[in-house]
């Protein structure tokens, strides 16, 4: 497939909500919210992408890693590579109905499957928005997609939680940094921060039916153990695509100290300006278990469907193996701060 043909299509089709940019940092999209870019100064979404670029790998050669492993396991979901699809709902309030939105979600959940993945489904104020994606989700079967859930008032969490578990879901998501977006206010939303003892009946909702709960947004150590205390099955490090906060730091100024403090008690997963193979790579030596990518592959869904979609995460899982073998890295899960230049004595 031809990305740039793809992208020019993704163009076409969102009629200047994205530009498709070929490298997608969020300088061009600054404040467009309903759209695809960060709010305010769009300064959290590009930290992003410069806090890992600031990130630079150690070449080292002399080994015998030659087919490194990239296949995974977390929260029992088996991935060929630490690899998810972060969830982006409404297509038409965002993207201007650059495609519907249950043709949006099939493409995005079913390419990743075809690839080996798991991919998030949205959640929004309008019920349906969540009721599409579950319906993906029974289409593919259980346990192959993550049903994300917004902080809502607990009697909605309680029947998205029911509704998740009906459709086969064995792990879902609470993205609690969606207070922030601007796109639920403008539609009157009744999302809301939670306190440690409303996090905790959360979690209890998830376990009563069986599910694992990861919670998403954590960009602080004090919230990361904030979560671990109240029994999250996983946190998600990311400052949402820098949607919600101006000014915030990027997810690889936040990551590095949770993971010293969390990794191994904990799943850590990470989101915000991974772009590449070698991105992900890069953030897993920061202390992540698996990331999540979010935009880029809404263009492939947009672009060219479901086949585009799988075809980027092949890309990715290429671009990965190629760093791993310049790095002397076996295997993901052995992947740490040694792979990081400068090297420590």
């Amino acid at each position: 497939m031809d990305i740039k043909q793809i992208r020019t299509k993704a163009r076409e089709l969102t009629k200047g909500f994205c530009r498709a940019c070929p490298v997608c940092d969020g300088r061009a999209c600054a404040g467009e919210v309903p759209g695809m870019g960060g709010t305010g100064s769009g300064w959290s979404f590009t930290n992003n992408i410069i806090a890992l670029r600031s990130v630079n790998l150690n070449p080292r050669l002399i080994h015998k890693v030659h087919y490194p492993k990239t296949e995974t396991e977390i929260l029992g979901l088996k991935l060929a590579l630490p690899l998810m699809i972060a969830p982006i709902g409404g297509i038409a309030f965002n993207l201007g109905e650059a495609m519907s939105e249950a043709a949006y979600q099939e493409a995005i959940a079913f390419g990743a499957v075809d690839a080996g993945i798991v991919a998030g489904t949205p959640d929004a104020v309008p019920l349906e928005v969540m009721k599409i994606g579950l319906a993906q989700a029974k289409a593919l079967g259980p346990g192959l997609t993550i049903p994300f859930i917004k902080p809502w008032e607990l009697d909605r969490i309680d029947q998205e939680m029911e509704m998740a578990r009906e459709a086969g879901a064995q792990v879902v998501a609470c993205d609690l940094d969606s207070v922030g977006l601007i796109t639920l206010r403008l539609m009157g939303s009744p999302a809301m921060a939670k306190d440690t003892v409303e996090l905790e009946k959360i979690v209890q909702k998830a376990h009563r039916r069986g599910l694992k709960l990861i919670v998403k947004g954590v960009m602080s150590l004090k919230d990361a153990k904030a979560a671990l205390s109240a029994e999250v099955d996983g946190l998600l490090i990311s400052n949402h695509g820098g949607r919600v906060l101006d000014g915030a730091p990027g997810m690889a100024q936040a990551l590095p100290r949770i993971a010293q403090e969390l990794k191994g008690r904990i799943p850590l997963l990470a989101d915000g300006g991974i772009r590449s193979g070698v991105d992900i790579l890069k953030t897993l030596a920061l202390g992540a278990d698996a990331v999540m990518i979010g935009r880029p592959f809404a263009l492939m869904a947009i672009g060219g469907g479901r086949e585009a979609v799988a075809f980027l995460v092949n890309t990715l899982r290429s671009q990965l193996e190629q760093a791993m073998v310049m790095t002397g890295c076996p295997d993901v899960a052995k992947a740490d701060r040694s792979l990081l230049w400068p090297e420590e004595d």
